[in-house]
């Protein structure tokens, strides 16, 4: 479901999902990285 169905999104709004009780634990050294379709690709190393 997309959460702009309920509600406008305005540039610097944050949207919080959590994550399952399977997802895999993220440790020191992990690269984690999200990719928007025609923005780009953020990545960062995880401390």
């Amino acid at each position: 479901m997309h959460v702009t169905r309920w509600m406008t999104l305005e540039p610097g709004d944050v949207v919080l999902t959590g994550s399952p009780n399977t997802a895999a634990a993220i440790r020191p050294g992990d690269t984690v990285a999200i990719t928007v379709d025609g923005i780009g690709t953020l990545e960062n190393r995880v401390a």
